[in-house]
């Protein structure tokens, strides 16, 4: 417990800072999806012949995993806080809008018959009787989309939308449950602080409560409800302001990317930190993106000017390629296909080559003499692998593994991150694979295979920029390039140790490295 304390005091302005992104990303979230949601449920109970279609549609968006659609989105919207926003509003469509539809169509039908018997139109009926009678209903799926909104809203970081998710994401990546307490904690309390919120007003505002107060309690129901509206306005308003801001500003800085973990990420602080001292561009960071698709996108889309990118991936994931085991042929494929297809530039390499790996604990090393993968394939039907998500389904990955060493695991039970070296520490598997310049490795103290039919392509890690940026800063080639060669896999390694094990900041380890490498001023 001390430890946890010691960490929120040592990062509690980075904790407050994400909370708030994250509050303000959930409330926007709701207030659209209440915007969208209640008059779709009014719409629904007058013309029943589309609640069926409507609210199968809302169940059916439900039932999509959450990385999945922000995947699907990321192309069309891009990276950041749209698709965070878009796809939490989309979520909390159902209850709201079952709800508004549920509270509605069950109003005793006598009490409906005595309103139309007083002449009340049917709008009237609406605004008068049903809606504060359905209220308690609908303020029912408001609190539910609430807090359903902030849990949701942790995934944002993988899009570069910042919140608290970004601690949750980091932590599990580097093992570092300090970390991951510090952004699931606060989450909770804001989960049950907006629930306790919504309740309130629903108490305050509802028809049961007005029943039985004075007029002057009418009158401040009314007064509350017109505040209400005017602060949902006002939100509104400063979330296209903010946005107008930002478009605005979009093209007057550099927006730099990263992958989501600790490597990308010191690479990413070591790019912002030489531009930022090198030259006079403003600098933006949206670091801790999802993977190798995630980042690539946004570079194509515009939403971020550069990032690490390693030349293996960039042959076999994003060119489509079969892998090659020739670096120089490797890096110059891919700068001439990302130049001719997609207007990128590949700058010179930074001088590691982060291939994948596969590795086991000592213990099973030594029962099964374990040298080199193929002494592993002889043995693979006994064992379990517990790879990254994406490594099964990467030709470079597991499927040409297996076809490469004629290797069949037991089974393979895929993890995220760092998660994949605690499963393999507590026997939950017995193989995952790894990344040469991992500090987990050295951390976890485990035996490297090697690759003895040489399968695994070469990573060379590469700053890759788009043509547009580099043609309005030409100034970046050099300052980037100044990074050529300074990385061995060694220095690498050491570098992702501090993070994942010493559990130093990202920025504060690359900033260290370029200060002793006379990098910056």
């Amino acid at each position: 417990m001390s430890n946890f304390w010691n960490y929120v005091t040592s990062n509690y302005e980075q904790i407050t800072e994400l909370l708030g992104q994250h509050l303000y990303l959930s409330i926007i979230s709701v207030l659209i999806a209440i915007i969208i949601g209640i008059p779709l449920g009014i719409l629904i109970s007058n013309e029943p012949k589309l609640s069926k279609p409507i609210i199968g549609t809302t169940n059916v968006i439900q039932a999509v995993p959450s990385l999945a659609l922000l995947g699907f989105l990321i192309p069309f919207i891009g990276i950041g806080s749209n698709p965070a926003i878009v796809m939490v509003v989309l979520y909390s469509l159902l209850p709201i809008v079952k709800n508004t539809y549920t509270g509605l169509t069950n109003i005793d039908g006598d009490i409906l018959e005595a309103a139309k018997g007083i002449g009340l139109t049917k709008s009237q009926t609406m605004r008068k009787v049903q809606l504060p009678l359905a209220f308690p209903m609908i303020m029912a799926g408001i609190r539910i989309s609430a807090v359903t909104a902030v849990g949701l809203m942790t995934i944002a970081s993988f899009v570069g939308a910042g919140g608290l998710g970004y601690l949750v994401f980091s932590g599990v990546q580097t093992v570092d449950n300090n970390m991951i307490l510090a952004g699931a904690i606060p989450a909770c309390i804001l989960a049950l602080l907006i629930d306790f919120v919504v309740g309130k007003l629903e108490t305050s505002l509802s028809y049961t409560s007005k029943k039985s107060t004075n007029k002057n309690s009418v009158k401040n129901g009314k007064r509350a409800k017109k505040v209400m509206i005017a602060i949902a306005s006002l939100l509104l308003v400063a979330a296209g302001t903010f946005k107008v801001y930002s478009t605005a500003n979009a093209e007057e800085k550099i927006v730099i990317g990263s992958k989501n973990f600790s490597e990308q990420l010191i690479l990413g602080n070591m790019l912002a930190d030489l531009i930022e001292n090198k030259t006079d561009i403003q600098v933006e960071r949206k670091l801790n993106l999802g993977g190798s698709q995630v980042a690539f996108s946004a570079l194509k889309n515009g939403d971020i000017d550069l990032y690490v990118e390693y030349t293996g991936t960039g042959l076999v994931n994003i060119l489509n390629q079969p892998p090659q085991s020739n670096p120089d042929q490797v890096y110059n494929y891919v700068q001439k296909e990302f130049k001719k297809k997609y207007n990128i530039e590949l700058l010179k390499p930074i001088g590691f080559n982060n291939t994948y790996a596969l590795a086991v604990r000592q213990d099973t090393a030594k029962q099964y003499n374990l040298k080199t993968i193929s002494d592993l394939a002889r043995v693979s039907n006994g064992l379990i692998m517990g790879p990254t998500i994406e490594f099964p389904n990467r030709e470079d990955g597991l499927i040409g593994l297996s076809k490469t060493y004629n290797m069949t695991f037991k089974d393979v039970k895929a993890v995220d991150g760092g998660l994949r070296y605690t499963a393999l520490k507590n026997h939950k598997s017995d193989v995952i694979d790894a990344f040469s310049t991992d500090g987990l490795l050295e951390a976890f103290q485990l035996k490297v295979l090697e690759d003895d039919k040489n399968f695994f392509p070469p990573y060379y890690a590469v700053p890759i920029i788009k043509e547009e940026t580099l043609k309005k800063h030409p100034e970046l080639k050099k300052v980037l390039n100044s990074l050529s060669g300074k990385l061995t896999d060694e220095k690498m390694r050491e570098l992702n140790y501090k993070v994942d094990s010493l559990k130093q900041s990202p920025a504060k380890v690359a900033e260290e490295f370029l200060n002793e490498e006379g990098l910056l001023k």
